[in-house]
């Protein structure tokens, strides 16, 4: 049987560039179809696969000419991949794998983040919001477009997978596919992350820097308190948060996957202050024994076990308020409660990766058969 799999791009690292390698490592000979592709910005096990990138790899040079450039021309680009003679295709996705030209005989299994944001959900996006009366009338033509564009992308698709009851919701709201949605949670790699008998006195923080990521909540919050934070990522915020971030706070990028779990298992906790779709480091905090302190809504209800319900088996003090007065008051109470290590890495082990591919190869065989 000939695999193909389909991811929007590979110019970050991101918990849907880890599922990705996890749906790779199910079938490693198939080929990663992507809009573009930077082994320096990603992770580098997908060195080691054959990644077949569209034009648009010409003009990406970074994270930004990828976004700013995306519609019209990486859209164009991504609608010229002609994938053939495959009798299966497994998109990984948010926004663009689904516009990929496949062969009729081929069966196509999308596993699905959230629908395109910028076409379903554009108030999510900070330009939006804070457009002009002009710049909002140009952007809305543009959303109404990629909307139309979407949705009709999605008709080829067979079998949508959805990773929250969250996520299946918004799909069957944007798309209304014929068939049902399951829902497999992403996987976390639980051989990465060991527990130490010992911790520091650092807070963790795990994240791209983009604006609905909340990292700038979690530095005011950091700057005031006094508390040393390591806040470990890259994105179009960085150089503004270096700016605002007292010496309290250091910043660190391009980790190993051993470094980074030395920082998770060492953390006294991770926080977590913004609202994510699913959200796999708090489940990596957990893995490597440490709690978290989340902002309570969204994936985080249903991966973690908020402390104020359970504090025998909770993992997790939740805020309920994305303001530096809430945040901080999480970290004085976090500061008086204890979490079981052990509970921790159990709640953890219900996301492992062997876990995940036993699901998704289920289903795909079950639904072929």
């Amino acid at each position: 049987m000939k695999i193909a799999i389909v991811h929007d791009d590979l110019m970050r690292r991101g918990g849907a560039e880890k599922v990705a390698l996890a749906i790779s490592e199910m079938y490693p000979q198939a080929p990663i179809y992507t809009l573009a592709y930077r082994p320096q910005l990603t992770y580098p096990e997908f060195k080691n696969r054959t990644i077949i990138t569209s034009w648009f790899q010409a003009i990406a040079r970074n994270e930004f000419l990828m976004k700013w450039l995306f519609f019209p021309f990486g859209l164009l680009a991504m609608r010229s991949l002609k994938l053939n003679g495959y009798d299966i295709v497994i998109m990984s996705t948010t926004y663009c794998a689904k516009y990929v030209r496949v062969g009729s005989d081929t069966k196509i299994f999308a596993y699905c983040y959230t629908p395109f944001r910028l076409a379903w959900n554009p108030n999510s996006y900070s330009v939006y919001n804070q457009s002009n009366q002009v710049v909002r009338f140009v952007l809305n033509m543009v959303v109404n477009t990629l909307k139309k564009i979407d949705l009709k992308a999605s008709k080829k698709i067979h079998y949508f997978l959805a990773m929250t009851k969250d996520t299946k919701q918004r799909l069957i709201d944007a798309y209304n596919p014929s068939q049902y949605i399951p829902v497999i949670n992403p996987a976390v790699e639980l051989k990465h992350y060991t527990i130490s008998e010992t911790v520091g006195e650092y807070f963790l923080i795990v994240s791209r820097f983009e604006p609905y990521k909340r990292v700038d909540l979690a530095i005011d919050a950091f700057n005031e308190n006094g508390k040393p934070l390591i806040v470990v990522g890259r994105g179009s915020q960085e150089q503004t948060l270096k700016k605002r971030a007292k010496s309290n706070i250091e910043f660190k990028s391009m980790l190993s996957n051993e470094e980074l779990a030395g920082l998770y298992r060492n953390c006294k906790a991770f926080i977590f202050p913004q609202f994510e779709d699913y959200g796999l480091t708090p489940i990596e905090a957990n893995a490597a024994g440490r709690p978290v302190i989340a902002f309570g809504k969204g994936g985080v209800i249903d991966t973690m076990i908020p402390y104020h319900e359970n504090s025998t088996e909770g993992t997790a003090l939740f805020f309920y308020e994305q303001s530096v007065p809430a945040l901080k008051s999480a970290i004085d109470k976090f500061e008086t409660i204890h979490f079981k290590t052990e509970v921790l890495r159990k709640n953890a082990e219900r996301f492992s990766k062997k876990r995940f591919k036993e699901e998704l190869e289920t289903y795909i065989n079950k639904t072929l058969k």
